[in-house]
């Protein structure tokens, strides 16, 4: 099945391209190659450019913090086991205190290095970092793989509590959720929502051997979902069949 997820609002928005950002940076740091390492400070400077804004980390530290009240709630609840309940407390209160520690902004250490802004504005441009544009880079690409990378973790460091708290409460939400089997007439779903839920993530499993693809709507009072189908020429049209779909919201 393939899996697409659609935010309700601009924060999870943000979490979830975060949250990609992280997921690429893990991958290419695991690998060796000069070219998947040259991506990786590319996803570096990425992330810096989302990080960015001034009121995210708050945004993040207090989304822990409702998220903590929301468990602390259910002590006491003869069917909520302790030891899970302490469980998932203790790791927001771990991921709210890391992230609440960290003075400087993520990515700070890139921001003080001059050669690395240098790099980050020469990337900017089309082939901006062929070796005759960016010599000291291009010197760079062609050191011991474990220096680079070496380097590569040292520069990733200041991202670690942001992306610790991201994973968490990305988890939690799309825990919160409950699937359900739902059909599409004639490749279209509609589905009016409770006004006293507040969804804040949609999920949508498909089957990949229908070859479909979802434009998804989704706001406070509605989520509407049209299947398209895109055909040899590149253009898209809506598919007429009934399908059955896997629905998850996540409040």
């Amino acid at each position: 099945m393939i899996l697409y997820e659609h935010p309700f609002n601009e924060r999870v928005r943000t979490w979830l391209r975060l949250e990609y950002l992280f997921d690429r940076l893990r991958q290419l740091l695991a690998r060796s190659d000069a070219l998947d390492h040259h991506y990786a400070l590319v996803t570096l400077f990425d992330l810096m450019e989302v990080t960015g804004r001034a009121d995210l980390k708050s945004e993040v530290l207090q989304d822990l913090g409702r998220q903590k009240s929301y468990y602390v709630a259910f002590r006491g609840n003869p069917a909520v086991s302790d030891a899970a309940l302490n469980g998932v407390l203790a790791r927001l209160e771990q991921a709210f205190n890391a992230l609440n520690a960290q003075r400087s902004k993520p990515g700070q250490e890139l921001a003080d290095n001059d050669w690395l802004m240098s790099v980050r504005r020469r990337v900017a441009v089309p082939a901006g970092a062929c070796s005759f544009d960016l010599p000291a880079y291009h010197a760079w690409l062609q050191q011991p793989d474990n220096v680079r990378h070496d380097e590569l973790l040292q520069w990733a460091e200041g991202f670690d509590p942001m992306a610790q708290a991201i994973a968490l409460s990305l988890e939690l939400l799309r825990e919160s959720g409950q699937s359900q089997q739902v059909a599409a007439q004639g490749g279209q779903y509609i589905q009016m929502l409770a006004q006293d839920k507040n969804y804040q993530l949609l999920r949508l499993r498909i089957d990949p051997a229908l070859d479909l693809i979802p434009e998804i709507t989704a706001h406070r009072r509605a989520v509407s979902i049209n299947l398209m189908r895109r055909e040899a020429d590149g253009k898209t049209h809506l598919a007429r069949e009934n399908v059955a779909l896997e629905l998850t919201l996540c409040a």
